[in-house]
């Protein structure tokens, strides 16, 4: 995609400051997510008009303070949720689908960024929070479509064996794909395009999005923790400090979520889904299948785009095609994440790899 960044939408200085998709899919992934080795949330926000010519930058990014003042970044402090959403996403602290909103996801994510920057863990965007937060990008850049944005776009179909028959579980819309490339609900996407009929989109149409961008960890990791009460993954390096923090979904069953240290004994990125009927028994559709079907890779994939197995039979770690619902819903057995955090995960995660899991 052909993007140009936006000037700054939201200035906060010293004395002065300015201010889906639920689809028939729900059933599926929340059963969906055993491996075969063999309410959407209420988006209040307005969205700003076209930004002013920029102003001068008021606070440097806690991660330049060492350098000289000419070789530092602009950087202002993050003015609002939004703002403090994209960057803890850029930081690999995330919320789930960025929305605006100040939900427990967020607020979760902003006490986990707070502890381990050895801020007060009030899970309030307070000053020491916004000057810690600031921003080096813009948080919306302004995207202009492409005929890649639309290729490979297509229905999931509403069956299992008809599901097996699809080249790929691609997305089915352009919203649904560029909200997830932006790690964004898509409600929130609508709402920073007022007036744009999703649609009629075409190739050349410009759209503003969440400027997350691409999140890569600087810091290997040595562990993974997973805590099912708070429905939270976190990974840690070797010195245990908190890397990455991310919301997932859980077993509903009690009795099926695993407790205890387990390891990774798979990497893969992008995998195909077997449907087992064995594993669904409510499945009419299965019962009289009576076989096992391949479903293909994509991102409406029941598994997402990642699936990283551990040493128990049938649990893993895996993306969804429902990412708004993450944590707000419960799996079958999985640990379930939305799809872009699942991706951060892969290149730093290794097998053999202890995972604590806590009740």
């Amino acid at each position: 995609m052909a993007v140009r960044h936006l000037t700054w939408l939201k200035i906060r200085a010293r004395g002065q400051g300015r201010v889906a998709r639920a689809c028939a899919l729900a059933a599926v992934t929340a059963a969906a997510c055993v491996w075969d080795a063999s309410a959407a949330p209420t988006v209040n926000f307005k969205p700003p008009p076209w930004p002013d010519p920029p102003v001068a930058p008021v606070a440097v990014s806690p991660g330049d303070a060492a350098l000289a003042p000419e070789d530092r970044p602009a950087a202002l402090p993050a003015a609002d949720w939004l703002d403090a959403q994209v960057e803890l996403a850029r930081r690999g602290f995330s919320s789930g689908s960025i929305d605006g909103v100040a939900g427990p996801q967020t607020r979760a994510a902003l006490v986990a960024y707070q502890t381990q920057a050895g801020l007060e863990p009030t899970g309030a965007l307070d000053e020491p929070t916004r000057f810690h937060l600031a921003l080096v990008r813009p948080a919306w850049e302004e995207v202009e479509l492409t005929e890649a944005d639309f290729a490979g776009l297509q229905p999931v179909s509403p069956t299992w064996l008809e599901k097996s028959q699809q080249p790929a579980m691609a997305h089915e819309t352009v919203l649904e794909r560029l909200a997830e490339r932006a790690h964004a609900h898509p409600g929130l996407v609508r709402k920073l395009n007022p007036g744009f009929d999703w649609t009629q989109a075409t190739p050349g149409a410009r759209v503003r999005l969440p400027a997350v961008g691409p999140v890569q960890l600087a810091t290997p990791l040595a562990h993974l923790h997973i805590r099912l009460a708070d429905r939270v993954l976190q990974g840690r390096d070797a010195d245990g400090r908190l890397v990455v923090h991310f919301p997932v979904s859980i077993a509903r069953d009690v009795a099926k979520r695993p407790v205890g240290e387990l390891h990774i004994t798979v990497v893969v990125p992008n995998p195909d889904y077997t449907f087992n009927p064995e594993v669904f028994p409510e499945s009419e559709e299965g019962r009289r299948l009576g076989r096992k079907l391949m479903i293909p890779p994509g991102p409406n994939n029941p598994v997402g785009l990642a699936w990283i197995g551990l040493d128990r039979p049938g649990y893993g770690i895996h993306g969804t095609p429902l990412p708004e619902q993450v944590g707000r819903t419960e799996s079958h057995g999985c640990v379930r994440l939305a799809n872009w955090d699942a991706l951060t995960l892969l290149p730093p995660v290794w097998v053999g790899m202890p995972v604590q899991i806590e009740p």
